[in-house]
């Protein structure tokens, strides 16, 4: 009998399984991410505090905010989650802040890479065109180089906001696709597992 409340209890009810125990896969991350046309920018994880210390160095961790132990675990369950869609390698690009730095390294998906169109201007907020614009050519010339591999973008919430139209809270993910010029298309966003 085509039923649409039973339609509607029996979906829920296999769903409500998936929800409550935390069995989250995306079916087609994997996919998107191999084909050329996505990449995936994640938030860093939780470091207490808003902005930097006055006078913070970028080639010295101890002036700048850095992870605390629930953002140390939550960006080592934000690789495990990446695990769980089937995506234990990529090409990890990261912002210089020791912050984002640390994220990409805890995600445990290969080597990492700094990469200055990735850094904050939350202290400059006139830079967000010159700099959202740099990511996108930086975008646009590793798909070019590599459109095979999964290309992971460890930043700060003003660079995602700016790039994509989306706030997210620390450790979100989100799924940019992107023309042939790194222009933004479209987005999917992934909430961060919790420690």
């Amino acid at each position: 009998m085509n039923n649409p409340i039973r339609r509607r209890l029996t979906v829920f009810f296999i769903g409500l399984p998936l929800y409550l125990f935390g069995a989250s896969v995306y079916a087609g991350l994997k996919e998107d991410l191999n084909d050329g046309h996505h990449v995936l920018l994640i938030r860093h994880a939780d470091a207490p505090g808003i902005g930097d210390p006055a006078g913070y160095k970028l080639d010295q961790c101890a002036t700048q905010r850095n992870l605390g132990e629930r953002g140390r675990k939550q960006s080592e369950l934000i690789g495990a989650w990446l695990a769980k869609q089937g995506i234990d390698k990529a090409q990890v690009f990261t912002s210089p802040w020791c912050r984002c730095i640390d994220t990409a390294k805890l995600l445990k998906k290969g080597a990492i890479t700094i990469e200055a169109s990735l850094g904050s201007f939350f202290d400059d907020m006139s830079l967000e065109k010159t700099q959202t614009q740099a990511l996108q050519t930086f975008i646009k010339n590793s798909l070019a180089k590599n459109s095979q591999t999964p290309l992971i973008l460890v930043t700060h919430h003003v660079n995602i906001q700016a790039f994509t139209g989306k706030v997210v809270n620390v450790g979100d993910m989100v799924l940019v696709r992107v023309d042939k010029a790194g222009r933004y298309l479209s987005h999917t966003h992934y909430p961060s597992p919790q420690p």
